[in-house]
């Protein structure tokens, strides 16, 4: 069996969960934490991180940030995992979805403009298999309409966005906040885990408040109040120094991952080139503004019944794969809530987007079994 993802070890994760534990510090926010903050602030120039329990909890600590009310509006892709609904609408939000490009997953910019309201609070782009969004196209609008944007970066992890000056710059570092994931499927992992990436500084010193449980026990420790009290709402966000520790052991291993999950992306691409241009399916597309951090390798097919066959047919050569996300406005949580637009590229992904097999210990004979698999069609 080929399996669709196996979780990679470095080789020191052992080692420093174990000095983790003889620090007698293992409830988190220790040394681990405090290494993987200034890793990520120092190679992507990130302005201040926090690691958390997941993506999902940095989302839900986003919308605790930009004080989300009930009645406000978010705009964001119907093709997007559920959280980065849920982390609003826990607080009130109303959902509007945006469709998707039809050249890749990601929110179609040109349509945001026209679903922005006055109630409108905030834009969450999401960085579909870590290709970047049009960055410059959705900066320029929530400057002009004056609302914050959250980079959904839970699969951007050392991918970049080039702008109109030819800047290179890393996913999670644009938006006004940021949220990763560090789940077993992703690229850099820690079983669980995420991170939120504050780049406003009007919300660093109430993110780590937030981070606390809603009291300033952060600055205690730094000696910078001389008590700690509750001061705000909260939640218990941040994770273990045992998931930090594993966290760490992965980063000083990042350029090594990467290399190896790029030269996987390249080889499938270019053993699907010839059956892309048979026109049985189509092979992800990144724009020139977007670089490649090798997330995922993805196809399109053409409808749910060819992309069913073909995921029983892999099953059957014991090639696991999976498709991906259901649209979100057909949803039944919320398809009565949303205001009935139709969104078929949102749709299309959703019927027709099929996940191969990527980890790092994938081999290339694996993937020239793959790519061979689909001369049968």
């Amino acid at each position: 069996m080929i399996y669709f993802n196996k979780p990679h070890l470095t080789g020191k994760e052992y080692e420093y969960i174990a000095d983790a534990v003889s620090s007698k510090k293992i409830s988190g926010n220790g040394k681990y934490t405090q290494m993987c903050h200034q890793y990520f602030q120092n190679k992507y120039d990130f302005k201040k991180c926090l690691l958390t329990t997941s993506c999902t909890d940095a989302l839900e600590m986003a919308a605790i940030l930009i004080n989300i009310q009930p009645g406000d509006e978010v705009i964001m892709p119907s093709y997007t995992f559920v959280s980065t609904a849920n982390a609003f609408v826990l607080r009130g939000a109303k959902i509007v979805f945006a469709d998707s490009m039809d050249i890749n997953p990601n929110i179609d910019a040109e349509t945001i403009e026209s679903l922005i309201t006055p109630k409108t609070k905030a834009i969450v782009p999401v960085h579909y298999a870590g290709i970047a969004c049009d960055m410059d196209k959705i900066m320029a609008l929530a400057e002009k309409y004056n609302l914050f944007v959250i980079e959904d970066a839970a699969q951007a992890i050392d991918s970049y966005y080039t702008d109109s000056n030819g800047n290179r710059r890393p996913l999670g570092s644009i938006g006004h906040l940021s949220a990763f994931s560090f789940h077993e499927t992703k690229n850099i992992i820690s079983g669980e885990g995420g991170m939120l990436v504050i780049n406003d500084s009007q919300f660093e010193s109430r993110a780590e408040i937030i981070w606390e449980k809603g009291t300033n026990r952060s600055a205690f420790f730094r000696g910078e109040v001389d008590k700690y009290g509750w001061v705000d709402v909260g939640s218990s966000f941040l994770p273990s120094e045992i998931v930090a520790a594993f966290l760490y052991a992965q980063l000083e291993h990042l350029d090594e991952i990467q290399n190896k999950r790029n030269s996987l992306w390249e080889a499938y691409f270019d053993g699907l080139k010839l059956f892309e241009e048979r026109g049985i399916f189509k092979l992800p597309y990144l724009p020139s503004y977007a670089s490649n951090n090798a997330h995922m390798f993805y196809l399109v097919f053409s409808d749910l019944n060819y992309r069913s066959k073909v995921i029983e047919d892999l099953k059957g050569a014991e090639i696991n794969t999976v498709f991906h996300y259901l649209s979100l406005h057909k949803s039944p949580f919320y398809k009565e809530k949303h205001d009935g637009r139709n969104l078929p590229l949102a749709d299309y992904y959703s019927d027709g987007l099929l996940r191969l097999p990527m980890y790092y210990d994938l081999a290339h004979s694996d993937i020239k079994i793959i790519t061979n698999f689909f001369d049968r069609y």
